[in-house]
């Protein structure tokens, strides 16, 4: 599997293109922004566009989606349900903007999930290096935060995680040495 990290938009969001180099075969992951990028980046790696696969329903992580599925309309759209209805300054109503939604999971916000593929991580905005996700906006819940750390952190194995902003990391340097995630094994 290879992994492109592209970063969209003016809150410089990670967007990931993974591909299966077998097949082919790709899956964006959180497309924020740039959908004409976006689309040239599939073009240019001579790939088939099979998913795009969204970690939670903030506009900067959603804002190319409508954009993709015009472009692309047979390639289905995953979100957590409860993030696909969800409105308000930082979110992006998915449900009313895109047709013929696929639904999935739990996270970083109600309907956040985290993605596993092989030995990658894609947490959105859950976990980061050293650090999590903001709580303290709309919607944000401290205990959910918890939870949702606590079972990454006991997830068995090492994963590379690719966050939705920032850098890289790994799932065992998390364990480490993030505080948060420390603490949410308390």
């Amino acid at each position: 599997m290879k992994v492109i990290a592209t970063v969209v938009g003016s809150l410089q969001t990670n967007c990931y293109l993974l591909i299966d180099e077998e097949t082919k075969s790709a899956a964006l992951i959180d497309p924020g922004d740039e959908a004409e990028r976006l689309l040239a980046l599939v073009k240019s790696e001579g790939v088939t566009l099979k998913y795009i696969l969204l970690t939670h329903g903030h506009r900067d992580h959603t804002l190319a989606v409508p954009a993709l599925k015009k472009a692309l309309p047979d390639v289905p759209v995953y979100i957590g349900e409860a993030d696909a209805h969800s409105t308000g300054i930082y979110h992006y109503p998915m449900a009313d903007l895109v047709p013929d939604l696929k639904y999935y999971g739990e996270g970083h916000t109600l309907g956040g999930v985290t993605l596993l593929v092989g030995d990658a991580m894609f947490p959105g905005d859950t976990l980061f290096a050293g650090s999590m996700g903001r709580t303290d906006l709309p919607g944000g819940n401290d205990a959910q935060m918890l939870a949702s750390l606590r079972r990454l952190a006991q997830i068995e194995g090492d994963y590379t995680v690719y966050p939705g902003h920032m850098n890289s990391t790994t799932l065992a340097r998390e364990k480490a040495m993030n505080p948060y995630l420390r603490h949410a094994l308390r």
